[in-house]
């Protein structure tokens, strides 16, 4: 059994959150700047150049990429062979992220409850997602997840003989209603199956996943190709300006369904899709 203190989880969270709001992913950046090089249309290039500039702004002075500095998503995979220490994992998270909000000077955007509004002045409670897996590692990803690009998102509960067609059409047809909305070049979240509730966190989950790294199974990986070209053939473009790039990428994460159903999610984010990953 191997014993991994609360003390350790809330340190690195804290960590977690300042850098992921400073620092784009590796395969992000360099997406951006790859279209940045090959975008035809001059307003979107320029608006990418502009994302770049922030974004190099945001590293080397240590400040965040956007001023919506996110709701705390944070991924736990616990070992079942890990023992938490001198105090609750889920207290640990949310101390790790209240720490890190204050300490990084980072926006706290969280109300307590959601008619009555009331800020809870530290950006806590998280949104803590666990799964239980072999081994004795802790393995922690921090999603800070802004809400101009969440509110763009959308689910449906198809009928099966909806089919490939029904599933194409509702992704595309979410990212045409966002418009200009969700700060494009966005990353583009699919979850297709499970049931009402799994397909949701499918569609988070598909944007942890690096922009350029395909499904495993080439059926999924043809149709991220595919639907990412349609998504950029609609001409939004970055920041809505036109041009070739409305998406950096688009992940799909599918799992097993009913046979009386055939749930779809789009989880839109922003050009910065943030996500930091480490393990205890």
């Amino acid at each position: 059994m191997k014993e991994i203190t609360a003390v350790s989880i809330t340190e690195k969270i804290r960590d977690m959150c300042i850098e992921a709001n400073y620092l784009l992913p590796p395969d992000v950046s360099e997406c951006i700047r790859s279209c940045h090089k090959t975008e035809p249309w001059a307003p979107a290039r320029d608006t990418l150049g502009k994302l770049i500039e922030n974004m190099d702004i945001a590293k080397d002075e240590k400040m965040p990429l956007c001023q919506d500095t996110g709701i705390a998503c944070v991924f736990l995979e616990l070992g079942q062979e890990v023992h938490i220490t001198g105090g609750g994992l889920c207290e640990a998270v949310n101390e790790g992220v209240r720490r890190g909000y204050s300490e990084g000077y980072l926006r706290k955007s969280v109300v307590g409850d959601p008619l009555r509004r009331k800020n809870t002045g530290d950006n806590t409670p998280a949104i803590i997602t666990a799964d239980i897996v072999p081994g004795d590692n802790l393995v922690i990803t921090v999603a800070p997840k802004g809400f101009g690009s969440e509110n763009m998102s959308r689910l449906v509960m198809l009928p099966p003989a909806a089919g490939e067609k029904g599933v194409k059409d509702f992704v595309i047809e979410t990212v045409r209603l966002a418009g200009p909305n969700p700060c494009p070049p966005i990353v583009i979240g699919v979850g297709i199956g499970g049931s009402f509730d799994r397909v949701a966190l499918l569609a988070k989950k598909a944007l942890m996943r690096p922009v350029n790294q395909r499904h495993p199974d080439k059926y999924y990986s043809d149709m991220e190709a595919e639907l990412l070209e349609k998504v950029n053939e609609l001409g939004i473009g970055p920041q809505g300006f036109g041009g070739r790039t409305t998406a950096l990428g688009l992940n799909i994460e599918t799992h097993p369904t009913h046979i009386a159903g055939l749930p779809v999610a789009v989880n839109i984010n922003c050009h910065v899709t943030r996500h930091v990953k480490a393990t205890l």
